[in-house]
């Protein structure tokens, strides 16, 4: 028989707040954390502005020792490890304490790339003939794995300890592949999310084809412009996200705190065919995954309460929402209330999914709508199929008992996640 599955713990390194408390007030007052980038500037960069998480040594301290930190230079390692060891402390867990691991505990923890700044550092001392000089730990602040291998080290973990890397769904992705591990009894509990590291050489090869807004370089926080007619590109960012994810039996026997159920969903790939590339999303596969998506976790379209979209504030927003639009069969007022987080965070990249997941549970967890900022005018080709009041301007305070998350990325990759409110039925 299959295992229910529960979120116990939640962890969020974001541009607009750093830590649960901070982000969930941030995000319930349409908080930007975008702000001018000097470094962007400096290197001729068309879009000027970003969303960097805000750290101080004091906060990185309490994660990683002085030993540690000596020539440690991945910031998407570092917003990984806050994240996740933020959501296992939320859970109520400690790291394994003896020389046994924890065999029932796994990390599933995703990225697009690791330590860029250490590779650049390292490609340097290389060509200058300074390898002796390159220090211990090289291969594991940059390699792709890296993230949950630190986390895996950092909590004692003994089941799968791997990474998962696809684009913009690797978050939602991470999520639904610990969902599947923990139903099928292989895991009682799963720390999935995802991460990304910061910085001009990250970004660089968005702002060469002319994917990020230039127009608001002296406006930082209205950049970021998801459904918008006034839209030019996303503001690019990085973070991370985490949850804890559990067995709902396991999570019961110790009176683990629980935010919301994960009832499953679905990823797929239109194989860059029809209108799909390696840039652009196959209409049919986007449709098909949210479809499969409902129809495995057994829900009505006209039962979704909330969506939380990909929505990027790029000229693919309308025609995301004529796919959601599709795919539910629902228009005009009909359709359920949906929002963008990444009008506050700008796109996290490899951590999108994951951040924009914690702030979906969120919303289930305390029932509010967080509202969508700089969208004061709507695209009319977005109007034109959903309501004007589908799409929150001002915080709503709703209860919210499920909702559909979805991240589409670069590969034509899609993924489909619902969760719901918990009821111990």
């Amino acid at each position: 028989m299959d295992k229910r599955v529960v979120i116990t713990g939640l962890g969020v390194v974001a541009p607009n707040g750093v830590g649960l408390p901070l982000f969930t007030e941030a995000i319930k007052r349409g908080q930007s954390g975008i702000r001018f980038d000097p470094e962007l500037a400096q290197l001729g960069f068309s879009c000027q502005i970003s969303g960097k998480p805000l750290l101080n040594d004091e906060l990185i301290g309490a994660y990683l020792s002085p030993l540690e930190l000596k020539n440690f230079n991945s910031t998407g390692i570092l917003y990984g490890l806050i994240a996740g060891m933020d959501a296992w402390k939320d859970a109520g867990l400690l790291p394994a304490e003896t020389d046994e691991p924890d065999w029932n505990s796994g990390c599933i923890f995703g990225t697009g790339t690791s330590g860029t700044d250490k590779f650049r550092e390292s490609i340097y001392k290389v060509d200058n003939l300074q390898v002796r000089k390159l220090g211990s730990t090289v291969v594991a602040q940059t390699m792709v794995s890296g993230v949950s291998a630190y986390l895996g080290g950092k909590l004692g973990l003994g089941n799968q300890v791997t990474t998962n890397s696809s684009a913009c769904i690797t978050g939602t992705e991470s999520i639904l592949m610990a969902y599947e591990r923990i139903k099928t009894g292989k895991a009682t509990r799963m720390l999935a999310g995802s991460t990304s590291d910061s910085g001009p050489y990250i970004w660089a090869g968005f702002d060469a084809i002319k994917v990020c807004t230039y127009k608001h370089n002296d406006a930082p926080q209205q950049g970021s412009r998801p459904m918008s007619i006034t839209a030019s590109g996303f503001v690019p960012a990085a973070g991370a996200g985490a949850m804890v994810l559990e067995d709902l039996d396991t999570a019961l026997e110790r009176g683990a705190h629980i935010y919301a159920e994960v009832m499953g969903g679905h990823l797929n790939s239109g194989g860059q065919r029809g209108s799909g590339s390696m840039t652009a999303p196959n209409p049919i596969a986007v449709k098909r995954c949210i479809q499969s998506a409902l129809e495995e976790t057994g829900i009505r379209p006209a039962e979704l309460d909330a969506i939380n979209g990909h929505l990027t504030a790029t000229s693919k927003d309308a025609l995301e929402i004529k796919n959601w639009s599709e795919a539910l069969l629902l228009e005009g007022s009909r359709f359920p209330y949906i929002n963008s987080l990444k009008s506050m965070t700008g796109h996290c990249l490899s951590a999108a999914g994951s951040i924009e997941c914690v702030a979906s549970v969120l919303q289930i967890h305390e029932g509010f709508v967080f509202p969508n900022i700089n969208c004061e005018d709507l695209h009319p080709e977005i109007t034109s199929i959903i309501s004007e009041d589908c799409i929150p301007r001002q915080l709503l305070q709703k209860p919210i008992h499920i909702l559909a998350k979805a991240s589409f990325g670069f590969g034509d990759v899609n993924a489909c996640i619902i969760f719901k409110k918990y009821q111990n039925e």
